[in-house]
């Protein structure tokens, strides 16, 4: 089993910034991605950002610019570091990672963090 666990939520004023981290646990092999995903109220939950296992990053427009992704293999966690917040970036902010857990297994799993608050507001 593995467990991601999320810290670093808050109220900030917009313009502000929060980093947020993901630490997992647990027994496994390798983490192929550890993501941001978020979900405002009465809104979908939409995918921030991407890290893949080989360092590449990908993330959704309206964060361009202004969200970073990192990742520390080396510690099992992963950051997002969000610039210049906007009332409109107010959500459940939740890690997730895919997994490998066995050694020559190529089944992967998901996992999900328990979320963390995010508001933007003056």
């Amino acid at each position: 089993q593995v467990q991601l666990v999320e810290s670093g939520g808050g109220l900030v004023q917009p313009g502000g910034s929060l980093r947020l981290s993901c630490a997992a646990s647990g027994s496994f092999v390798s983490i192929d991605r550890m993501d941001w995903y978020r979900q405002a109220p009465r809104k979908e939950r939409e995918l921030v950002a991407i890290s893949r296992s080989d360092g590449s990053t990908n993330y959704v427009d309206s964060v361009k610019g202004r969200f970073t992704i990192s990742r520390d293999d080396a510690k099992n966690t992963v950051d997002l570091r969000m610039n210049s917040l906007k009332p409109e970036d107010t959500a459940v902010y939740y890690c997730y990672a895919i997994v490998q857990l066995e050694i020559g297994v190529q089944r992967r799993y998901q996992y999900w963090g328990q979320g963390t608050q995010v508001t933007v507001s003056s």
